[in-house]
């Protein structure tokens, strides 16, 4: 059976790419340890300049109105401002709530300095999965369940996609250094979690740098502290491989029709984290990626499996950790806000969770 995805222009691109570039950087522990299994790409290790620009900063000049718009939808987000936040509950040590970001960007891994005192002082580190410490882990998890990867049923992205599908697809991975036939056979969201990513990041992972929440693992195991993780890699990618095929397909080409807007995107998800608007990346999102009619449904589903049901495991299971005190946590920032994120779960659990400015 062949796809067809019709070519779209950036600002009508549908709500699928807006779910995918979500989607991204929640799932980027596994998109950074899938590029580390790929050959040496030098055309990426060449360009490592970052080009980024903020949109946000262009909406507010072309728009005010829609810019307007944005913060107002952000202003209504529970706990939609800021990155750090201390986790407290009588009788016991404050614990403390980092959202990461999974990249390697050199201003993302530089953490503020309460932050570091914070991690530098705690017992034990809470990571979404401690098997980012140990590659041979990661592999094996990976190669555990092959199916939720691979297809291993013989089929290829050749397949599932039109001819000029399949085309732009070939063009977009050797703009970023890798190679068609060494992803072909992966299911389509592993191939989206490569290209959604500019080229300065994977130049920088190429080369071997930590993403912030492996740098924060890494380092705690150094100083001898206990890393715990609260999930598997194997129930991340279960996450996304149970959403329908069709979804990853469109999301992967809408992210390949962005072509160099990607890099404005991530820079703008960038900043609006340097400066704690956690709140404001929906928003943003939905501003400069109009959904299109019918996808609702889409939405609904992803919103659900990937974001929702994780937040209420992350807390359950960070719960009784947080129990033992003097515990520093680091969980995806867009996990954290809305009123069925992991502040507001752990709130309901009993701790009283807080801003740290």
């Amino acid at each position: 059976m062949t796809t067809s995805i019709g070519r779209r222009t950036f600002l009508a691109a549908s709500g699928n790419l807006l779910l995918w570039l979500i989607a991204a950087f929640h799932m980027l522990l596994l998109a950074a340890l899938f590029l580390a299994f790929l050959a040496a790409r030098p055309a990426a290790a060449e360009d490592a300049a970052c080009t980024g620009r903020n949109l946000m900063v262009e909406l507010q000049q072309n728009d005010p109105a829609r810019y307007a718009e944005a913060l107002k939808e952000a202003d209504a987000t529970p706990n939609g401002k800021g990155i750090f936040w201390k986790i407290e509950k009588a009788g016991l040590q404050p614990s403390w709530l980092l959202g990461s970001m999974h990249v390697t960007d050199p201003r993302v891994l530089a953490l503020p300095p309460r932050a570091k005192a914070a991690h530098d002082a705690a017992n034990t580190i809470i990571i979404e999965s401690d098997e980012i410490l140990d590659e041979r882990k990661a592999t094996a998890a990976l190669l555990a369940k092959p199916e939720l990867t691979m297809f291993t049923d013989g089929t290829t992205i050749d397949k599932l996609l039109s001819p000029e599908d399949y085309k732009r697809l070939e063009a977009g991975l050797k703009q970023r250094g890798i190679p068609l036939g060494a992803v072909s056979r992966m299911r389509p969201w592993m191939i989206s979690s490569a290209v959604a990513l500019p080229a300065c990041e994977i130049a920088r992972k190429a080369k071997g740098v930590q993403f912030l929440d492996q740098k924060i693992a890494a380092d705690a195991a150094a100083q001898g502290k206990q890393v715990k993780g609260l999930e598997t890699l194997a129930e991340q990618i279960q996450a996304m491989a149970d959403l329908p095929i069709e979804f990853h397909l469109k999301s992967l080409i809408e992210t390949l029709e962005l072509g160099d807007k990607m890099s404005d995107v991530v820079e703008t998800m960038t900043d609006l984290y340097l400066s704690g608007d956690i709140g404001l990346t929906m928003p943003m999102l939905k501003t400069v990626t109009p959904q299109t009619e019918g996808e609702d449904s889409d939405y609904a589903a992803f919103e659900q499996r990937v974001i929702l049901d994780r937040n209420k495991v992350m807390a359950e299971r960070a719960a009784p950790i947080l129990d033992g005190g003097n515990v520093f946590m680091a969980v995806g920032a867009l996990h954290l806000p809305g009123k069925a994120g992991v502040i507001e779960l752990l709130r309901q659990q009993g701790f009283t969770v807080t801003a740290v400015n």
